[in-house]
């Protein structure tokens, strides 16, 4: 496809786009294959086929030895750059021919990458040097793999705008998901857990949007105490085990990042083990039995987001969450929401017609669907300018 048959494809009734998303969690690549109609708040989209790959336990490894360790080999990071989005080629290959589509059925991808690095300079507190976040996966090569026009790169423009690079789902999420006369709060508790505040009012201008703090980046790390070989807490079963330590649930949230107001975002390198390590040494709880542990770091995911959803984004006295990503799965998370927000209404994203496993998947599609309609996004920088610019970056298969 040329750059003159992609350039049209803004034109056509509508747009076939594959969304791929590989979160914090690093547990496999989830792919949405949407039909859109539309663009902006006109946008119309159904999902044809969704579904995730997970990824080896070699191939895991691999990738969060990479964003966890403070240094980094530079051959190996060049590797993998290229390495991933063989990877991801092939799952795409996989799950394409198990969709009976073929390639040439899907106008573009919409490829996010995987995070390795997220530093605000708020975090990073470097004098001179700005926001930067860095997510690999080469675009070029996943293009020519598949033989598919790939739109990646979706945060490099808004760090260069001034922003943070997240989180983005503010975007899709006003597009796809706004509801006039209704507050509605969209959580998505992926490794990390960030909101969008969907107010319900008319020209309310681009909704609230930020990172709350841990989703199940931290449970994830901590479930290896258990002795087995499980990724993360499964249904939230050593949790429902175990009993919160209320000292070492207050030592965590003595975080600064929680105070901080947004925008604001984080990841795994700020709320990492040495964290919570902190937290357990001034708690006096180094020796704390594995499923205290797992159900106090379950009780402060589900307590930080509510303090956050009640102290910045202010809803009125009736309101409903609708809550997505891996979170969505863990009943004591979700229990220990519910009661930390009798105000609210906590639901799945099901509620609103999407797989909620699916959604961040189907956001990059519809940023993608707007690049390719000539769209552009409002970025606030850090002093509270506006600039409007496109997000993406457009790789052709040849």
């Amino acid at each position: 496809m040329a750059l003159s048959d992609v350039s049209a494809l803004g034109s056509l009734e509508s747009r076939i786009i594959l969304g791929l998303m590989s979160g914090t969690s690093v547990d496999g690549l989830d792919m949405a294959v949407c039909r859109f109609t539309g663009s902006g708040l006109h946008t119309q989209c159904e999902v044809l086929h969704f579904d995730s790959t997970p990824y080896s336990a070699e191939q895991r490894a691999v990738l969060l030895q990479l964003a966890t360790s403070p240094e980094v080999d530079m051959e190996a990071f060049t590797l993998i750059h290229t390495q991933l989005a063989h990877w991801h080629a092939a799952m795409i290959g996989q799950k394409l021919k198990q969709w009976d589509l073929p390639a040439s059925g899907i106008d573009v991808i919409a490829s996010h990458g995987q995070t390795v690095r997220h530093a605000p300079a708020r975090i990073h507190n470097q004098p001179g040097i700005p926001n930067a976040t860095l997510q690999i996966g080469d675009a070029d090569h996943l293009a020519y793999l598949t033989g598919i026009p790939v739109i990646s790169d979706f945060r490099q423009k808004h760090v260069a705008a001034g922003g943070e690079g997240a989180p983005l789902s503010a975007y899709g999420d006003a597009i796809l998901f706004s509801n006039p006369g209704e507050f509605r709060i969209l959580l998505n508790i992926g490794g990390i857990s960030n909101i969008t505040v969907l107010d319900g009012q008319p020209d309310s201008g681009l909704p609230l949007t930020f990172d709350t703090g841990p989703g199940n980046t931290l449970m994830d790390k901590f479930i290896r105490l258990t002795g087995d070989d499980a990724r993360y807490d499964d249904g939230g079963r050593v949790a429902a085990l175990g009993k919160v330590h209320q000292g070492l649930l207050q030592a965590l949230k003595t975080h600064p990042y929680y105070q901080d107001a947004p925008p604001k975002t984080t990841g795994p390198e700020l709320l990492s083990t040495t964290y919570v390590e902190e937290a357990r040494r001034v708690s006096g709880t180094t020796d704390i039995a594995a499923e205290n542990l797992l159900a106090t770091l379950n009780r402060l995911s589900a307590e930080t987001i509510a303090e956050a959803i009640l102290r910045f984004a202010k809803p009125p006295g009736a309101f409903t969450v609708y809550v997505s990503g891996g979170g969505v799965h863990n009943p004591v998370l979700m229990e220990n929401l519910a009661e930390a927000l009798p105000q609210g209404r906590v639901t799945s994203f099901a509620a609103l017609g999407i797989d909620p496993d699916a959604k961040e998947a189907v956001l990059f599609a519809a940023m993608a669907n707007e690049f390719l309609c000539g769209n552009r996004f409002e970025v606030t920088d850090g002093q509270g300018n506006s600039h409007w610019v496109s997000l993406g970056r457009l790789s052709l298969a040849d």
